[in-house]
């Protein structure tokens, strides 16, 4: 599957979310002190956009220069996408997906369809920078029936699939009643897709951080 063409310059949110991303990574826990865990892959799931939307950018909660923001706890969803020995991996389109504050995604075939947020956009893309960070500004992600909370990411790099995982919320009841997260057989593997979603420091409206470090099995040779 060849990688989506779009644009890399900023548009006026995908500028406004940057600047928070200091903020975001100044927050949590940095990288894995010891030794890399490679992030382990998850399904892609049944509900991966098939139809795009016209929006693609990394502020989902703003559809289109919308004036009604979407449902939800605002969060910055932010971290590296690293190779296997710990480099960066710049120019990377990081993709994520998730169901909006209604259990709905944007998809055709979602569950609760009927009340799914117009003004969630669903769905964005971020082109890592030299440093491999990506940033998104996004809802905290909640249960629907059969699934534990959870966001969707893909990585590409020259129309090329590296990876395509899940990440989950620390410390959710419905964590070990989810067979796609209960797969994961061991603890680095749990530990390694479970993320903190923490107050940010000062936030006026009581956003969230989270930050999530991928690292996918390449070299910076491949």
């Amino acid at each position: 599957m060849n990688a989506p063409s779009f644009s890399t310059e900023s548009t006026r949110r995908r500028f406004l979310t940057r600047t928070a991303l200091g903020a975001a990574f100044c927050t949590v826990p940095g990288l894995f002190a010891e030794a890399l865990t490679l992030t382990p892959k998850q399904t892609e799931g049944p509900f991966y956009p098939d139809k795009l939307p016209l929006d693609t950018d990394n502020d989902l909660l703003i559809l289109n220069n919308a004036a009604t923001p979407s449902l939800g706890e605002v969060t910055y969803l932010s971290g590296r996408i690293l190779d296997a020995r710990g480099e960066p991996i710049r120019g990377a389109l990081v993709e994520i997906w998730q169901c909006d504050a209604n259990g709905a995604y944007l998809h055709t075939r979602s569950g609760n369809a009927a009340k799914r947020d117009a003004h969630f956009q669903g769905f964005g893309r971020f082109i890592t920078g030299s440093t491999g960070e990506y940033l998104f500004r996004t809802i905290k992600p909640v249960p629907y029936p059969g699934r534990a909370p959870h966001i969707h990411l893909k990585v590409r790099r020259a129309n090329k699939d590296l990876l395509t995982t899940q990440c989950y919320v620390n410390g959710h009841e419905g964590n070990n009643r989810d067979g796609i997260y209960r797969s994961l057989k061991d603890e680095k593997s749990r530990t390694a897709l479970t993320v903190d979603f923490v107050p940010i420091k000062g936030a006026k409206a009581g956003e969230l951080a989270a930050k999530f470090d991928v690292v996918v099995g390449l070299t910076p040779e491949g």
